[in-house]
Protein backbone atom coordinates (compact mmCIF):
# COMPACT_ATOMS: atom_id res chain seq x y z
CA UNK A 1 0.00 0.00 0.00
CA UNK A 2 1.28 3.71 -0.91
CA UNK A 3 2.34 5.79 1.90
CA UNK A 4 -0.21 8.02 3.17
CA UNK A 5 -0.70 11.20 1.81
CA UNK A 6 1.31 14.45 3.36
CA UNK A 7 -0.87 17.06 4.47
CA UNK A 8 0.98 19.76 2.31
CA UNK A 9 0.96 17.81 -0.89
CA UNK A 10 -3.29 17.09 -0.26
CA UNK A 11 -4.02 20.32 0.83
CA UNK A 12 -2.41 22.07 -2.42
CA UNK A 13 -3.73 19.38 -4.66
CA UNK A 14 -7.29 19.96 -3.12
CA UNK A 15 -7.03 23.54 -3.71
CA UNK A 16 -5.87 22.88 -7.51
CA UNK A 17 -9.13 20.76 -7.25
CA UNK A 18 -11.24 23.11 -5.85
CA UNK A 19 -10.00 25.73 -8.38
CA UNK A 20 -11.75 23.93 -11.38
CA UNK A 21 -14.31 22.84 -9.77
CA UNK A 22 -15.01 26.71 -9.34
CA UNK A 23 -14.64 27.12 -13.28
CA UNK A 24 -17.01 23.74 -13.94
CA UNK A 25 -19.63 25.59 -11.67
CA UNK A 26 -19.68 28.05 -13.79
CA UNK A 27 -19.43 26.68 -16.76
CA UNK A 28 -22.45 24.34 -15.66
CA UNK A 29 -24.37 27.90 -14.70
CA UNK A 30 -23.24 29.22 -18.32
CA UNK A 31 -24.27 26.38 -20.26
CA UNK A 32 -27.65 25.46 -18.58
CA UNK A 33 -26.48 22.11 -17.58
CA UNK A 34 -28.03 19.44 -15.00
CA UNK A 35 -25.99 17.55 -13.07
CA UNK A 36 -26.66 14.85 -10.99
CA UNK A 37 -23.78 12.74 -8.65
CA UNK A 38 -24.49 10.10 -6.49
CA UNK A 39 -22.14 8.88 -3.71
CA UNK A 40 -23.36 5.19 -2.06
CA UNK A 41 -20.76 2.85 -0.20
CA UNK A 42 -20.33 1.75 3.23
CA UNK A 43 -21.10 3.19 6.48
CA UNK A 44 -17.85 5.21 7.32
CA UNK A 45 -16.07 4.87 3.68
CA UNK A 46 -15.66 8.83 3.12
CA UNK A 47 -18.43 9.69 1.12
CA UNK A 48 -19.50 12.55 3.68
CA UNK A 49 -15.65 13.99 3.26
CA UNK A 50 -15.67 14.18 -0.34
CA UNK A 51 -19.11 15.63 -0.63
CA UNK A 52 -17.78 18.34 1.98
CA UNK A 53 -15.31 18.79 -0.38
CA UNK A 54 -16.96 19.03 -3.17
CA UNK A 55 -19.43 21.74 -1.86
CA UNK A 56 -17.53 23.82 0.20
CA UNK A 57 -16.15 26.22 -2.43
CA UNK A 58 -19.27 26.37 -4.55
CA UNK A 59 -22.32 28.28 -4.84
CA UNK A 60 -25.34 26.92 -2.33
CA UNK A 61 -27.53 28.06 -4.92
CA UNK A 62 -25.48 26.31 -7.75
CA UNK A 63 -24.47 23.15 -5.91
CA UNK A 64 -26.37 21.60 -3.07
CA UNK A 65 -26.61 18.42 -1.16
CA UNK A 66 -29.75 15.99 -0.76
CA UNK A 67 -29.35 14.01 2.00
CA UNK A 68 -32.78 12.85 2.84
CA UNK A 69 -33.99 11.30 5.33
CA UNK A 70 -36.06 7.67 6.11
CA UNK A 71 -39.88 8.05 4.11
CA UNK A 72 -42.61 9.27 6.50
CA UNK A 73 -45.72 7.69 6.32
CA UNK A 74 -47.10 8.90 3.64
CA UNK A 75 -44.07 8.82 1.56
CA UNK A 76 -43.90 5.38 1.78
CA UNK A 77 -47.54 5.41 -0.19
CA UNK A 78 -45.73 7.18 -3.21
CA UNK A 79 -44.53 5.79 -6.44
CA UNK A 80 -40.57 4.87 -5.24
CA UNK A 81 -38.66 7.36 -7.20
CA UNK A 82 -40.98 10.11 -6.47
CA UNK A 83 -39.50 11.80 -3.47
CA UNK A 84 -35.72 11.83 -5.31
CA UNK A 85 -37.43 13.54 -8.55
CA UNK A 86 -38.00 16.35 -5.82
CA UNK A 87 -34.54 17.28 -5.89
CA UNK A 88 -33.29 17.03 -9.38
CA UNK A 89 -31.17 19.70 -10.65
CA UNK A 90 -33.34 22.02 -13.03
CA UNK A 91 -30.64 23.67 -15.84
CA UNK A 92 -27.51 25.27 -14.33
CA UNK A 93 -27.41 23.48 -11.33
CA UNK A 94 -25.57 20.38 -9.30
CA UNK A 95 -27.02 18.34 -6.94
CA UNK A 96 -25.30 15.73 -4.84
CA UNK A 97 -26.62 12.99 -3.26
CA UNK A 98 -25.43 11.62 0.01
CA UNK A 99 -27.19 8.27 -0.54
CA UNK A 100 -29.70 7.88 -3.04
CA UNK A 101 -32.61 5.98 -4.76
CA UNK A 102 -30.32 2.81 -3.79
CA UNK A 103 -31.33 2.66 -0.64
CA UNK A 104 -33.84 0.12 -1.83
CA UNK A 105 -30.98 -1.55 -3.15
CA UNK A 106 -28.96 -1.46 -0.19
CA UNK A 107 -29.87 -0.88 3.37
CA UNK A 108 -33.73 -1.44 2.89
CA UNK A 109 -32.89 -4.72 1.58
CA UNK A 110 -30.67 -6.09 3.88
CA UNK A 111 -32.54 -4.52 6.77
CA UNK A 112 -36.08 -6.27 5.47
CA UNK A 113 -37.54 -2.24 5.40
CA UNK A 114 -38.93 -3.44 1.31
CA UNK A 115 -40.24 -6.48 0.32
CA UNK A 116 -38.22 -9.16 -2.08
CA UNK A 117 -41.20 -7.74 -4.41
CA UNK A 118 -39.96 -4.21 -3.78
CA UNK A 119 -36.67 -4.84 -4.42
CA UNK A 120 -37.04 -6.95 -7.66
CA UNK A 121 -39.06 -3.99 -8.97
CA UNK A 122 -36.56 -1.72 -8.09
CA UNK A 123 -33.50 -3.63 -9.91
CA UNK A 124 -35.84 -4.01 -13.13
CA UNK A 125 -36.97 -0.19 -13.19
CA UNK A 126 -34.02 1.64 -11.89
CA UNK A 127 -31.88 1.30 -15.48
CA UNK A 128 -34.94 2.87 -16.88
CA UNK A 129 -35.38 5.61 -15.20
CA UNK A 130 -32.09 6.59 -14.86
CA UNK A 131 -32.28 6.01 -18.94
CA UNK A 132 -34.88 8.55 -18.80
CA UNK A 133 -33.02 11.09 -16.78
CA UNK A 134 -30.13 11.11 -19.03
CA UNK A 135 -32.38 11.34 -22.08
CA UNK A 136 -33.67 14.72 -20.78
CA UNK A 137 -30.25 16.15 -20.52
CA UNK A 138 -29.12 15.06 -16.96
CA UNK A 139 -25.47 14.17 -16.20
CA UNK A 140 -25.62 11.08 -13.81
CA UNK A 141 -22.80 10.32 -12.38
CA UNK A 142 -22.80 7.25 -10.17
CA UNK A 143 -19.90 6.48 -7.24
CA UNK A 144 -19.61 3.52 -4.73
CA UNK A 145 -17.14 4.07 -1.84
CA UNK A 146 -15.41 0.83 -1.11
CA UNK A 147 -13.53 0.76 2.46
CA UNK A 148 -12.24 -2.57 3.97
CA UNK A 149 -13.67 -4.14 7.40
CA UNK A 150 -10.36 -3.02 8.67
CA UNK A 151 -10.18 0.80 8.11
CA UNK A 152 -14.25 0.63 9.13
CA UNK A 153 -13.94 -0.06 12.10
CA UNK A 154 -11.53 1.85 12.99
CA UNK A 155 -13.42 4.76 11.86
CA UNK A 156 -16.70 3.39 13.94
CA UNK A 157 -13.89 3.43 16.30
CA UNK A 158 -12.97 6.87 16.06
CA UNK A 159 -16.39 8.08 16.33
CA UNK A 160 -17.72 6.28 19.57
CA UNK A 161 -14.51 7.55 21.37
CA UNK A 162 -14.32 11.45 19.68
CA UNK A 163 -16.91 13.76 21.41
CA UNK A 164 -16.93 15.75 18.02
CA UNK A 165 -17.77 12.53 15.89
CA UNK A 166 -20.03 10.52 17.77
CA UNK A 167 -23.13 12.50 16.11
CA UNK A 168 -21.99 10.32 13.28
CA UNK A 169 -22.88 7.02 15.14
CA UNK A 170 -25.52 5.21 14.32
CA UNK A 171 -27.26 2.03 15.57
CA UNK A 172 -27.55 1.50 12.06
CA UNK A 173 -23.50 1.59 11.98
CA UNK A 174 -23.42 -1.69 14.53
CA UNK A 175 -25.95 -3.37 12.17
CA UNK A 176 -23.51 -3.29 8.71
CA UNK A 177 -21.12 -4.37 10.56
CA UNK A 178 -22.95 -7.72 11.70
CA UNK A 179 -24.49 -7.52 8.12
CA UNK A 180 -21.16 -7.30 6.48
CA UNK A 181 -22.05 -10.77 3.90
CA UNK A 182 -25.35 -9.44 3.35
CA UNK A 183 -24.24 -6.10 2.21
CA UNK A 184 -21.89 -7.07 -0.03
CA UNK A 185 -24.57 -9.53 -1.64
CA UNK A 186 -27.05 -7.07 -1.99
CA UNK A 187 -24.37 -4.80 -3.64
CA UNK A 188 -23.04 -7.21 -6.57
CA UNK A 189 -26.40 -7.75 -7.26
CA UNK A 190 -27.07 -4.07 -7.43
CA UNK A 191 -23.85 -3.66 -10.01
CA UNK A 192 -25.06 -6.65 -11.93
CA UNK A 193 -28.43 -4.78 -12.91
CA UNK A 194 -27.78 -1.18 -12.25
CA UNK A 195 -23.97 -1.09 -14.01
CA UNK A 196 -25.31 -0.24 -17.17
CA UNK A 197 -23.48 1.27 -20.56
CA UNK A 198 -25.10 4.51 -20.22
CA UNK A 199 -24.95 4.85 -16.60
CA UNK A 200 -22.04 3.08 -15.06
CA UNK A 201 -20.86 2.88 -11.65
CA UNK A 202 -17.49 4.16 -10.55
CA UNK A 203 -15.87 2.46 -7.48
CA UNK A 204 -13.45 4.71 -5.22
CA UNK A 205 -11.00 2.94 -2.88
CA UNK A 206 -11.22 4.88 -0.02
CA UNK A 207 -9.00 3.13 2.57
CA UNK A 208 -7.23 6.37 1.97
CA UNK A 209 -9.09 9.26 2.57
CA UNK A 210 -7.20 11.66 1.38
CA UNK A 211 -6.44 9.98 -1.60
CA UNK A 212 -9.83 9.42 -2.26
CA UNK A 213 -11.34 12.61 -1.99
CA UNK A 214 -8.44 14.30 -4.77
CA UNK A 215 -9.30 10.59 -6.98
CA UNK A 216 -12.68 11.20 -6.98
CA UNK A 217 -12.61 14.91 -7.53
CA UNK A 218 -10.48 14.61 -10.40
CA UNK A 219 -12.22 12.00 -11.97
CA UNK A 220 -15.65 13.67 -11.62
CA UNK A 221 -13.63 16.94 -13.36
CA UNK A 222 -12.97 14.45 -16.20
CA UNK A 223 -15.98 13.53 -17.12
CA UNK A 224 -17.64 16.74 -17.62
CA UNK A 225 -16.60 18.73 -20.97
CA UNK A 226 -16.20 22.26 -19.11
CA UNK A 227 -13.96 25.19 -20.00
CA UNK A 228 -13.00 27.97 -17.98
CA UNK A 229 -14.82 31.42 -19.00
CA UNK A 230 -13.43 34.64 -19.39
CA UNK A 231 -14.54 36.29 -16.33
CA UNK A 232 -15.83 40.49 -16.95
CA UNK A 233 -13.30 42.91 -15.29
CA UNK A 234 -14.60 44.24 -12.25
CA UNK A 235 -13.83 47.94 -10.62
CA UNK A 236 -15.03 48.61 -7.06
CA UNK A 237 -16.71 52.55 -7.42
CA UNK A 238 -15.53 54.57 -4.23
CA UNK A 239 -17.82 55.19 -1.13
CA UNK A 240 -19.77 58.26 -1.54
CA UNK A 241 -19.49 59.34 2.29
CA UNK A 242 -21.18 62.46 1.83
CA UNK A 243 -24.71 61.44 0.92
CA UNK A 244 -24.73 59.73 4.34
CA UNK A 245 -26.62 61.50 7.68
CA UNK A 246 -26.04 60.04 10.74
CA UNK A 247 -29.56 59.49 12.36
CA UNK A 248 -29.24 59.75 16.59
CA UNK A 249 -30.05 56.50 18.11
CA UNK A 250 -29.93 54.88 21.42
CA UNK A 251 -26.62 53.10 22.79
CA UNK A 252 -26.49 49.95 21.37
CA UNK A 253 -25.00 47.07 22.80
CA UNK A 254 -21.82 45.07 21.66
CA UNK A 255 -20.41 41.90 21.71
CA UNK A 256 -17.48 41.51 23.61
CA UNK A 257 -14.98 40.47 21.69
CA UNK A 258 -12.71 37.47 23.90
CA UNK A 259 -10.83 35.85 21.22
Amino acid sequence: MADKLDKKSYEKNLEELQTELVKLQQWVVAKGLKVVVIFEGRDAAGKGGVIKRIAEKLNPRVCRIAALPAPNEREKTQWYFQRYVAHLPAAGEIVLFDRSWYNRAGVEKVMGFCTEEQHQDFLRACPEFERMLIRSGTILIKYWFSVSDEEQEQRFLERINNPLKRWKFSPMDLESRSRWAAYSQAKDEMFAHTDTKHSPWWVVNSDDKKRARLNCISHLLSLIDYQELTQAEVVLPPIDKQAYVRVPMQEQSFVPERY
